[in-house]
């Protein structure tokens, strides 16, 4: 009997899925691939992790760094380091990749000060405002450059996307993303039109939050729930040697 119904069950599966993927209509359930991405690892003391992904030529039109565009050129690593490295701007890595016939470079930068970020030449953004105010911290920031440097034809077709992430380190009060959501892990994100992105299109980035990091109120839960289950045992240990008396 298992043997003659298997075929039914595998078309019934095959329906589901198939009805699935109509629903999701035309949602991709891979996730987004961007030309240009930047993602922000704030602290509450200001510093930060920040990871720029681009393409070569995505990164010479923006940031103005000059860089061979063309896909067989070698990656010059030595003047992506300088051009990103500053005062209080460390590169701690640089790897690439290919993708769409075009060389991708990811770049991890530890910052000082996140806002001081913005006044090197490789990102330009003076208007970062970050710190307390009325009892909670405050991000803002908007991306206004557009493209600095024609870099010609290298095969964007008008449908690339660009995106900037934020990871927040406490719970999110306020944000204007307009997503309209939290992501997992406190992650925020703003997309845009590579196109938009070339043109200088703003991108406004705001974002309130508690004063405390998830990690702190983490490790104050766990320790009040310690204390708690100790208090707890030590009265039963105490109502225990009551009755044994």
């Amino acid at each position: 009997m298992s043997v003659g119904f298997a075929p039914a069950r595998c078309g019934a599966i095959l329906a589901v899925l198939a009805a699935l993927v109509a629903a999701a209509g035309c949602r991709s359930i891979l996730p987004t691939q961007y030309e240009y991405d930047e993602q922000i690892e704030l602290a509450l003391d200001g510093s930060a992790t920040v990871y720029v992904n681009g393409s070569v030529p995505a990164l010479a039109a923006l940031h103005g760094i000059d860089l061979d565009v063309a896909p067989t050129a070698r990656l010059d690593r030595a003047a992506i380091r300088s051009f990103y490295g500053s005062d209080g701007v460390r590169v701690a890595r640089i790897s690439a990749s290919r993708r769409k016939g075009r060389r991708f470079v990811h770049i991890r930068l530890d910052v000082d000060d996140i806002c001081q970020l913005g006044t090197t030449p490789a990102f330009a953004r003076p208007d970062c405002t970050f710190g307390q105010r009325d009892g909670e911290y405050v991000f803002r920031q908007t991306i206004e450059r557009g493209a600095v440097r024609d870099v010609g034809d290298v095969g964007w077709t008008g449908g690339e996307q660009a995106a900037f992430r934020l990871h927040l380190p406490s719970r999110i009060h306020y944000h204007n993303a307009p997503s309209k959501q939290v992501e997992r892990g406190n992650i925020l994100l703003w997309e845009q039109s590579f196109a938009d992105r070339l043109a200088g299109r703003p991108v406004e980035m705001e974002a309130r939050m508690a004063p405390e990091s998830i990690l702190y109120t983490t490790l104050w839960l766990f320790g009040t729930m310690a204390l708690v289950v100790i208090a707890l045992f030590g009265a039963i240990l105490w109502w225990l040697m009551r009755r044994r008396a």
